[in-house]
């Protein structure tokens, strides 16, 4: 069900999906040039495990709105490049646990990095008057979307390290 919109929220959504065909890009320019063949959406699937910890299948596809399926596939592509790894959990061996690597880890954070200098670049051409306001607004966008601030992110990136050692 469509909400009807005021002139002033479709002009946001306006904006909001020409930022997005930019990030879009940007996430493009991020995973290009590493030595890591890994597609954006299976790169979407890293970040869901750093931001969620470690995934069953059928959740993590759940999280990508993809089949089971489909999340089998790109597991075992990413199992196969060596950045995720499959594990049983002592207290039910028929669930199937998918859990970044440290090389997974890394990659994630070097794609970070990476997407953080090159939209730096972008802000730094910005004039913003109220850059606090403006933050708050996206953060607040974020989170209706489920997504976890910046600062939570990378405090999640870090334990996932500890993730990779406790399934």
């Amino acid at each position: 069900m469509t909400e009807t919109l005021s002139s002033a929220e479709e002009e946001v959504v306006g904006a909001l999906l020409t930022v997005s065909r930019v990030f879009v890009a940007v996430a493009a320019r991020s995973l290009a040039g590493l030595d890591e063949d890994v597609t954006l959406p299976q790169f979407r699937a890293l970040v869901v495990l750093v931001t969620r910890g470690p995934q069953r299948i059928v959740d993590l596809a759940q999280e990508l709105a993809v089949t089971s399926s489909t999340a089998t596939r790109m597991c075992n592509r990413l199992v196969a490049k060596g950045l995720v790894a499959r594990v049983s959990r002592p207290e039910d061996r028929r669930a199937v646990w998918v859990t970044l690597t440290g090389p997974g880890r890394t990659l994630v954070g070097d794609v970070m990095r990476r997407r953080r200098e090159q939209i730096s670049a972008l802000v730094a051409e910005l004039s913003l008057t109220r850059p606090l306001g403006f933050a708050a607004t996206l953060n607040a966008l974020a989170e209706a979307a489920g997504e976890p601030t910046d600062a939570e992110w990378q405090r999640r990136w870090q334990g996932a390290q500890l993730h990779e050692s406790s399934v």
